[in-house]
């Protein structure tokens, strides 16, 4: 059983993700991975299985996170279904496969995946870039092979997916703001696909610590959630207000040094 220190830093955690959630459309994975790695490492968890811990218990805690951020935003008319039910049979394929894949892979090979990704996603934000809307929404097989490669990269780094989506989204003409919501509503199949295969995969792996259940920790995912499922929806409501793309800068910065961080931890 954690301490009360660990208990209090999940539940911090878990508002920054909710927040974070609603209002950026990036997921709160992209805070809640790394968090829960560190976190997990203080706690003395298993070295070899903490990559894996850390990703499906933060998929787990965006199912939560993802309910509530898209019904905050549907509620303003920003989720565009047509795309969610198109996308979403690539998304589970997708999900189910990176699950696997990153069963087999090795907590230092995640790991350094993870953060060449949270430099692409911090540049990406910091420098502003953004494909320019200049198509439209794909027919049936490109929403699968999409939803496949966003399901895929999303287990594999442990996210809500809104990294690649909302890009995608405002590339195919969609105003940010339903970008942003329609990919939050992406992130509910997502994680749950994901949930079913870091539990089935984690099921046959050996020295998993005590209150867990294949590779959900289930006192992280209890803390992270009992905090965020509250902010994910004010997160939603700031989005509406709030000048995102600054937000994103400074955001980006946290995400540098959060990378800068982890990779400082390799060596």
């Amino acid at each position: 059983m954690p301490s009360f220190s660990f208990w209090l830093a999940y539940l911090a955690f878990g508002c920054a993700a909710g927040i974070i959630a609603g209002l950026l459309g990036v997921g709160g994975g992209i805070v809640v991975v790394p968090a829960l790695y560190f976190l997990f490492t203080a706690q003395g968890l298993p070295h070899e299985h903490i990559m894996q811990l850390a990703l499906g218990t933060s998929l787990a805690t965006i199912v939560f996170t993802s309910v509530a951020s898209f019904r905050a935003h549907d509620k303003r008319g920003a989720v565009r279904w047509d795309i969610f039910k198109s996308i979403t049979p690539g998304i589970i394929i997708g999900s189910l496969l990176g699950s696997w894949v990153a069963a087999q892979l090795s907590t230092k090979f995640l790991k350094g995946f993870f953060i060449i990704f949270l430099y692409y996603v911090s540049v990406q934000m910091l420098l502003n870039i953004k494909p320019q809307a200049s198509r439209q929404v794909p027919g049936t097989g490109g929403m699968f092979a999409t939803g496949g490669v966003v399901g895929l990269v999303s287990n594999l780094v442990g996210i809500g997916g809104g990294t690649m989506t909302v890009p995608f989204l405002t590339w195919c003409n969609i105003p940010i703001h339903v970008a942003v919501g329609t990919a939050s509503a992406i992130g509910f199949p997502i994680a749950v696909a994901g949930v079913i295969g870091y539990l089935a995969n984690g099921l046959r792996a050996d020295h998993l610590p005590s209150l867990s259940i294949g590779y959900i920790y289930l006192p992280a995912l209890i803390g992270i959630v009992a905090t965020s499922m509250y902010t994910a929806k004010y997160g939603a409501k700031l989005a509406h207000s709030l000048p995102v793309g600054t937000l994103k800068r400074v955001f980006a910065l946290f995400l540098l040094a959060m990378a800068t961080r982890m990779l400082w931890s390799m060596f």
